[in-house]
């Protein structure tokens, strides 16, 4: 078996005193679709800034394709490409130019006409930048992500700003993508889209890995499998109730009620409903979701400290200030897009 194109080993990283990171370890298999999954301000971002070398570790270690990203950053570049949440281009670069421009860094870039019409761009090709939509320019970063035929390309908050078809239009490239052999680290808060294009997911919260599994793991986790509710025809006795098996759960509001469990939950609820001949109104049963896993296994939301250790981050932070082509290929570009400088 290959070694892992990622491998994050106990990494750390203070900001203000506090651990923003603190002993995150994960290892992400060549061509598969790892998520990183967190509540606001949990480390989650960090802990990808420092894969792509944007950030410094404080301790541990990041390899990407057995490369240091800070020590090895300008051979990284070359094979990892990255979508940033918050990016800004020239105003006045059309998205033609922008994408000739940055096919024009590489040795073998993708074909971006054929980008620009999976994503939607060909009508927009000779629209300037600063005449786009939020959901184009998103689209944008996501072929210049792509455009270098890179190995890893990170995905932070892939669809953001897009609408329901152009978001599973994006999906639909994702997975194209993953299937020519690219591995894809994908930040993301939709669960939904985890939950389609994951293959594993890291849960980072307070800093720390919660949980790595599978999407179907994570859910099985979960302290309901299944969720039933339903309105009964008269009060279920609480000791009835309490006596289900696998019940992990029971609430109940304005006379209806909502419990977590298993199948056989469902099973011994049905039999005590019919031997006491009581009628299930509006009856519902459901699978957990990882919208269930995720809230199971993190805490509420915390406010990020600012970073201390130096400028904000701006698109010119992945880009090389000396593009000299010195060994006979294409200029060293990084897989990642902002601002020509």
């Amino acid at each position: 078996m290959p070694p892992p194109i990622i491998e994050v080993r106990d990494l750390r990283k203070v900001y203000g005193g506090r651990a923003v990171v603190d002993g995150v370890s994960f290892a992400v298999e060549q061509g598969e679709i790892f998520g990183v999954l967190g509540p606001n301000g949990a480390g989650k971002t960090t802990t990808v800034e420092c894969v792509e070398g944007l950030r410094v570790p404080d301790a541990g270690a990041v390899r990407v394709a057995g490369l240091d990203p800070v020590a090895d950053h300008a051979r990284v570049t070359r094979v990892l490409g990255a979508q940033l949440q918050e990016s800004e281009l020239q105003p006045k670069l059309t998205v033609r130019e922008a994408l000739e421009l940055y096919a024009a860094f590489y040795a073998h870039p993708a074909d971006w006409r054929r980008l620009a019409e999976r994503l939607g761009l060909t009508d927009k090709l000779n629209t300037r930048f600063a005449k786009l939509s939020g959901g184009q320019k998103q689209r944008l970063f996501i072929a210049l992500a792509l455009i270098g035929s890179p190995r890893v390309v990170v995905l932070d908050e892939l669809t953001t700003g897009l609408d329901p078809r152009a978001r599973r239009d994006t999906w639909q490239l994702i997975e194209e993508v993953r299937d020519s052999g690219v591995t894809v680290l994908l930040v993301t808060h939709f669960m939904e889209e985890a939950q389609r294009l994951c293959d594993r997911i890291a849960v980072i919260d307070r800093g720390r890995v919660a949980a790595l599994d599978t999407p179907a793991g994570l859910i099985g986790r979960s302290t309901g499998s299944t969720v039933i509710s339903f309105t009964p025809s008269v009060p279920l006795a609480p000791a009835d109730l309490a006596a289900l098996p696998r019940l992990s759960s029971a609430t109940e509001k304005e006379g209806r009620l909502t419990l977590n469990g298993t199948d056989a939950t469902v099973d011994a609820l049905l039999t005590l409903l019919a031997r006491h001949r009581i009628t299930a109104h509006q009856l519902r049963v459901t699978d957990a979701t990882l919208d269930d896993a995720f809230l199971d296994l993190t805490t509420t939301e915390t406010d990020a400290p600012a970073p201390t250790d130096g400028h904000p981050l701006t698109p010119t932070d992945l880009t090389p200030t000396d593009l000299t082509q010195t060994d006979g290929h294409a200029p060293a570009r990084p897989g990642h897009h902002g601002a020509p400088a």
